[in-house]
């Protein structure tokens, strides 16, 4: 067994996956959102599977409130794995 196998196989394991996504988060959040809101989210906590988002603007917060499931969604997405549950918008 090759070096890059074993790599493989302890990265695809749940745990693994989910720690590493989880430190990739701000990265996440910037492809799922955009430079944009990325660049006005003050904070991203992941609690428990529920990714809690500040936001300065209020008309973004707004945006993004209405879209907190297709939000969800799109950062599993690009995360690889089902990293969140919900998402709340403050």
């Amino acid at each position: 067994m090759l070096v890059g196998d074993l790599l493989d196989e302890f990265f695809s394991r749940p745990y693994v996956a989910a720690k590493v996504a989880e430190g990739r988060l701000p990265d996440t959040w910037r492809e799922a959102v955009g430079s944009a809101v990325a660049a006005v989210t003050t904070e991203l906590r992941l609690e428990n599977r529920i990714l809690y988002v500040r936001v300065r603007s209020s008309v973004i917060r707004s945006e993004l409130f209405y879209q907190r499931e297709a939000l969800r969604d799109r950062i599993n997405e690009f995360a690889k794995i089902k990293l969140v549950n919900a998402v709340i918008i403050r």
